[in-house]
C-alpha cells in the first residue's frame, strides 16, 4: 500500500501537505449536536477543548454553529454568527499556530469567520445552499472543503436513491461541482464524501469500500465518521460508546486514501494515524 503523494493546500501563506494524514478536531457551538460531549456553547469551554485537542495532536479545529444532524433545527444566520465568531476570535488569539476551519454553508458566515481568524471553509452543501459561496472562497483565497449531500439537514435522509450506485454518484457530483468551483477562481479544494448525509446505512459502507476511487480527483479527502449512526446502528450502541467502532472505520478510511480524519476524539485518531503511517510504503 502506498500513500497519496504531492497533495497539499495553502493556508495563510504556508503549505500544509498530506504525506501524513491529519486530524481535525470538532468543536460544536450548538445545543443539539448528536454527540453531546462535542457541544461547546461557551467560549471558555471551547478554548479548553481547543487546547486539549491541539495537545492531543489535532492539526485543524473545525468550529460549527449549525447542527447538521438529520432533522436538526434550522438556525438563522445571525444566531450562527453569534455562536461561532467569539470562539474563533478567542481561539485564534490564544493559539495563533492553530488552523481553524469554519463549518458553515452560508457565505457571509464564512466571510466573517475568516476575517475573525479561521483559515478554511467547510461546507456540507458543496455550495448548493448559497450561490455566493464559491465566489466568496475565491475572494478570500482560502481552502474549501466540499462535502457531498443532497437537500438540507432537514430533508437529506429522504434523498437516498442512487440508481447508478452511491460511489458513482458521489464521483459525478464532485467532478461537476469542481468545474464550477474552478470557474469562480477558487484554488484549494478538499473533498468529503459525506458519510451519513443523504445515504442509507448500507450505502455508507458501500461508499467506504469504494472510497479509494475518489483519489482520481487528485484532491485531499476528508472523512467524517466519528461516532455516527453508521457505527452505532450496526453495533446497536449509543454515540457515547462508539469510540472503538470509530477507530476501526477511521483505519479503513486511511487505507482507502483518507487524508483528514474529522473526529470528536483527537488523541485516539492521532494514534490511529501514527500507527497507520508505519505501515505505508514510501
Amino acid at each position: 500500500m502506498s500513500k497519496s503523494k504531492n497533495l497539499s493546500i495553502k493556508i495563510k501563506g504556508t503549505l500544509l501537505d498530506f504525506n501524513t494524514p491529519k486530524v481535525m478536531g470538532i468543536i460544536n457551538a450548538t445545543p443539539d449536536s448528536f454527540y453531546n460531549q462535542s457541544r461547546k456553547l461557551f467560549v471558555d469551554d471551547a478554548i479548553q477543548q481547543a487546547e486539549k485537542m491541539l495537545q492531543d495532536g489535532a492539526t485543524i479545529l473545525d468550529i460549527g454553529g449549525y447542527s447538521s444532524r438529520p432533522g436538526a433545527d434550522h438556525v438563522n444566520e445571525k444566531e450562527e454568527l453569534e455562536r461561532v465568531l467569539p470562539i474563533i476570535d478567542q481561539i485564534s488569539s490564544q493559539f495563533p499556530e492553530a488552523i481553524l476551519s469554519i463549518d458553515t454553508f452560508r457565505s457571509e458566515v464564512a466571510r466573517q469567520s475568516i476575517q475573525a481568524g479561521a483559515g478554511i471553509i467547510n461546507d456540507i452543501s458543496g455550495g448548493k445552499l448559497d450561490a455566493k459561496m464559491y465566489q466568496t472562497v475565491a475572494d478570500l483565497d482560502v481552502p474549501y472543503i466540499m462535502m457531498h449531500m443532497r437537500g438540507t439537514p432537514q430533508t437529506m435522509q429522504t434523498l437516498t436513491d442512487y440508481p447508478n450506485g452511491v460511489t458513482h454518484e458521489v464521483m459525478k457530483y464532485f467532478s461537476e461541482r469542481r468545474i464550477e468551483f474552478i470557474k469562480s477562481g477558487a484554488v484549494d479544494l478538499i473533498i468529503d464524501p459525506g458519510f451519513g448525509f443523504a445515504k442509507t446505512l448500507d450505502q455508507n459502507y458501500e461508499l467506504l469500500r469504494e472510497m479509494s476511487t475518489l483519489q482520481a480527483l487528485a484532491c485531499p479527502i476528508l472523512v467524517g465518521v466519528s461516532r455516527k449512526s453508521m457505527i452505532t446502528k450496526k453495533l446497536n450502541i449509543e454515540a457515547k460508546d462508539a469510540l472503538n467502532g470509530t477507530t476501526v472505520i477511521n483505519t479503513i478510511a486511511l487505507q482507502q486514501g483518507g487524508n483528514i480524519l474529522r473526529v470528536h476524539d483527537v488523541k485516539e485518531a492521532a494514534e490511529c494515524v501514527k500507527l497507520f503511517s508505519e505501515t505505508v510504503l514510501f
